[in-house]
């Protein structure tokens, strides 16, 4: 079948001059996402300065600074990795060192050799045992009230009134809180 597909495109000049590219699959026990696509590498010798977007899971152990935006795939940033970047993925995982935002759609994982600089967002989130993180965590980001101003409870809604200076030695009308006395 592969054999007749190779001689149709190897009379065609268009199979010569234009070479069809592919990603290796994915290996079942690597990849927990399990996408088509294959499972891309960025390698310890390599720096990347710019933003990643794709459709496959992404393995770093090298240098990237920029953004990386997989949302359907799973992001790793390895031991020797180090990231200047924001990452938005369905997960991550963290064993090198992040500076920078994570956004995980399923979940956020810092291995214990990790080091993160950024706040999470995630419906879950670990932290390993020896993990580093400085930042904020945010579990629940559908929640609609955790980007509104606070509002005033209906105990403090009603404002004071302002306090006015007393002089020395002379009795307050009102209380030093600005509430009236009876």
């Amino acid at each position: 079948m592969f054999e007749k597909r190779k001689a149709e495109k190897q009379g065609s000049p268009d199979a010569q001059n234009n070479p069809v590219i592919q990603s290796e699959p994915a290996s079942p026990s690597k990849s927990t996402m399990g996408t088509p696509g294959g499972r891309a590498v960025i390698g310890s010798g390599i720096k990347i300065n710019g933003d990643i977007t794709g459709n496959e899971d992404l393995v770093i152990k090298g240098k990237v600074e920029g953004k990386v935006n997989l949302p359907a795939n799973e992001v790793e940033v390895e031991n020797s990795a180090v990231v200047t970047a924001d990452i938005s993925a369905q997960v991550i995982k963290v064993s090198g060192t992040v500076q920078g935002n994570l956004i995980g759609k399923e979940k956020v994982v810092i291995l214990k050799a990790g080091n993160v600089k950024g706040n999470i967002t995630a419906p879950r989130v670990t932290l390993e045992d020896g993990a580093k993180f400085k930042g904020s965590i945010d579990m629940d980001p559908n929640d609609s009230t955790a980007e509104l101003p606070l509002k005033a409870s209906p105990q403090t809604s009603q404002k004071p009134e302002k306090v006015k200076p007393v002089a020395a030695g002379a009795a307050p009308k009102e209380a030093s809180l600005g509430f009236k006395t009876r």
